[in-house]
């Protein structure tokens, strides 16, 4: 399974099968699913929270698994979650980049981390 093979819906029947297998649906409530998506995004955190910025070029075979791990609990949650709240992800994803495109144009923002740079074109 990688990225280039695999879609989203392919991911959230998986995750799906995998819940029901084990009789997890009734605890998969809205509730626990945002819980769990928050606290496996703070799990990635940690891989990160004292080294400054990582040059990912320098990251070693274990830390990648480590850390990709991590990730892939966030997207399995998200995917969990959009199942149980029947949210289209890939539509919520693309109206939501749509709306980032109109909130932050390029010739407002390009090449500027902050938002006290885009407000006065400063």
């Amino acid at each position: 399974m990688t990225d280039r093979e695999t879609t989203l819906a392919e991911l959230k029947a998986a995750m799906a099968r995998f819940v029901e297998e084990r009789n997890w649906r009734q605890y998969h409530t809205p509730k626990n699913l945002a819980m769990s998506v928050a606290i496996e995004a703070a799990e990635l955190m940690e891989h990160f929270q004292w080294d400054g910025d990582i040059d990912p070029g320098a990251l070693d075979e274990r830390q990648r698994r480590e850390i990709g791990a991590e990730m892939a609990d966030v997207l399995l949650y998200l995917c969990s979650l959009s199942t149980c709240l029947d949210i289209d992800l890939a539509a919520a994803t693309a109206d939501k980049l749509a709306c980032n495109r109109r909130r932050f144009p390029v010739e407002r923002v390009k090449g500027r981390a902050h938002r006290h740079q885009w407000k006065d074109g400063g």
